[in-house]
């Protein structure tokens, strides 16, 4: 049965978001949000936190489509694009997305901090997110096997 225009449409919207954002000025200043967010959190800086938020919005789609992806932060999108297009979960017990799951208490551990403007647990916190989000992401490169050059052609989800 042919694809639906709705479908057709969808998937290359779909296309078009991954492509963007795998940019590697897209991947790492979206990662810099976070830091962002505790920040403006810490500071009660409603400005900071509304730009911050319209910024994490919007990053997926800024940036150009790469001329290259043979890049860290790229295959790290990249990477992320095949697990899921794989049926792959993000969020469960089983290793490597356990870190995503850890991520939650992470994040609310920094989130609290900032409110309650605690330095330390602020930066722990933020620190913790941030390892745990690149522990998850080299994980899964080495899953799926992203050069940045082509998709593998098959994802290993056991440890």
């Amino acid at each position: 049965m042919p694809a639906t225009s709705a479908e057709t449409i969808r998937d290359r919207l779909e296309d078009t978001f991954w492509e963007r954002h795998a940019n590697p000025w897209s991947a790492g200043t979206r990662f810099l949000g976070f830091p962002a967010l505790i920040v403006a959190l810490y500071r009660r800086d409603r400005r900071l936190l509304a730009a911050t938020l319209v910024f994490l919005a919007v990053n997926p789609v800024l940036f150009p489509r790469p001329a290259r992806t043979d890049n860290r932060l790229s295959r790290y999108v990249l990477a992320e694009r095949e697990w899921l297009n794989h049926g792959n979960e993000t969020m469960s017990f089983d290793y490597p997305n356990v870190l995503n799951v850890l991520n939650v208490p992470m994040t609310l551990y920094a989130v609290g901090s900032a409110l309650r403007r605690d330095p330390v647990g602020s930066v722990l916190g933020t620190l913790g997110v941030m390892g745990l989000k690149l522990w998850w992401v080299e994980a899964i490169v080495r899953r799926t096997g992203v050069t940045g050059e082509a998709p593998s052609e098959e994802i290993t989800t056991e440890s």
